[in-house]
């Protein structure tokens, strides 16, 4: 019997704990389960935008009259009548008067002039008369030729010479008559003023300096390397010229009209010459952009060459001739690209970019072309573009 109840005894025991433990198993919750975690590398990006762009060198100068003209008395007398305009800064008109030197003795030199040329025609005519008197009395007396002498030739020739010496006389007179009214030789600002009311001037006296409202010039240097950018080295471009009045930003357009065909031997720079007409023409009315005055600093955007197929990219993002891109399912790829021209922080180029693909702007640790990239929940906007003219140094 005892060693009946040490078989069974064993035997209850574990069947009890088997049960004991699958009871206890089926009761024990199961453990949640976790979603994967993706181990791609974490980018931002920002579209790429593929368009026709005209490009811009950038340049500067200083507003110069065209023309500029020294004023100089070309007759000696007394200045009698100065124009309210004739004052630093007051504007004329082509033609108009701005002084006046004592014209009396010009006058009375007119008029003797005059007289002389009377004097010598009267006589003219008489010697004319006597020659043909002459002539007749000639035919009177012998059927020969006459000489010159014979019919006054020479005598009338001297007389024809007198005449001609009296009326240039008479025009010498009336041209030093003209000359004592000083007129401004075109639409002029007045620089500066020499003379007063009163004031005695001798021939070439300085009397004052005139510059054209017309038309401006700009000199605008340009680097040999950015004349690549421009059509016909940049004759004819259009500029804009940028600058503050009265505090406010302006600007103005203008036109290349030359080049100075040289290189600067300080600057190493070739001068392009820009006109801009009637700078100070739009004060009159209100209208349009303020007085371009001269000596004013601008800075210039001369209109260059018009690129077909290109985008502005950060020039740091450009490595080995090559840009990162996330393609459309979210993997690295490069594109292939060709620098056309760096301005500042960024490179015009074109290549195999297309317009929407997305420039992956985050540096990668350790790039391999096909790995996966999970795209930043912000999209960076667009690269900036300098609206219609990318804009250069």
């Amino acid at each position: 019997m005892t060693d009946k109840k040490q078989i069974i005894y064993p035997v209850v025991a574990l069947v009890l704990g088997g049960l004991i433990f699958v009871l206890v198993s089926n009761l024990k919750q199961a453990p949640a389960t976790k979603p994967e975690k993706s181990v791609s590398p974490l980018v931002n990006v920002a579209p790429i935008t593929v368009q026709s762009l005209q490009i811009a060198v950038d340049s500067h100068g200083v507003v110069e009259p065209k023309y500029r003209t020294r004023l100089v008395a070309q007759v000696s007398g007394e200045i009698v009548f100065l124009a309210p305009e004739f004052v630093v800064g007051g504007f004329v008109r082509k033609g108009q008067l701005l002084a006046r030197i004592d014209p009396s003795d010009y006058q009375a030199l007119v008029t003797e002039a005059a007289a002389s040329l009377a004097s010598a025609e009267a006589a003219l005519e008489l010697e004319q008369a006597q020659g043909k008197v002459a002539a007749a009395e000639w035919r009177n007396i012998s059927d020969q030729t006459p000489t010159g002498l014979s019919l006054r030739k020479p005598q009338l020739a001297q007389e024809q010479a007198r005449v001609s010496a009296a009326r240039a006389e008479v025009t010498r007179a009336q041209r030093n008559l003209e000359r004592t009214r000083i007129v401004a030789p075109y639409d002029a600002l007045i620089q500066a003023r020499e003379i007063s009311l009163g004031s005695y001037v001798s021939s070439a006296t300085e009397l004052g300096i005139v510059q054209g409202v017309e038309v401006a010039e700009v000199r605008l240097p340009i680097a040999d390397s950015q004349l690549q950018f421009l059509q016909q080295q940049g004759r004819n471009s259009a500029v804009t010229l940028l600058a503050d009045f009265s505090g406010q930003p302006a600007q103005w357009q203008a036109t290349v009209v030359r080049s100075e065909g040289v290189i600067d031997k300080t600057s190493r720079m070739t001068y392009l010459v820009a006109e801009v007409k009637w700078p100070y023409g739009s004060a009159a009315d209100g209208a349009g952009p303020p007085p371009l005055r001269f000596g004013t600093y601008v800075r210039a955007k001369v209109a260059g060459i018009t690129l077909a197929r290109a985008s502005v990219i950060p020039r740091h993002l450009i490595e080995n001739g090559r840009v990162a891109i996330l393609d459309d399912e979210r993997r690295l790829r490069y594109r292939d690209v060709t620098i056309i021209r760096q301005q500042g922080a960024d490179a015009i180029v074109h290549g195999d970019v297309l317009s929407g693909d997305r420039l992956i702007t985050t540096a990668l640790d350790y790039p391999v072309e096909g790995m996966p990239l999970t795209p930043s929940a912000q999209l960076a906007t667009e690269v900036p573009l300098d609206s219609e003219i990318a804009q250069g140094n």
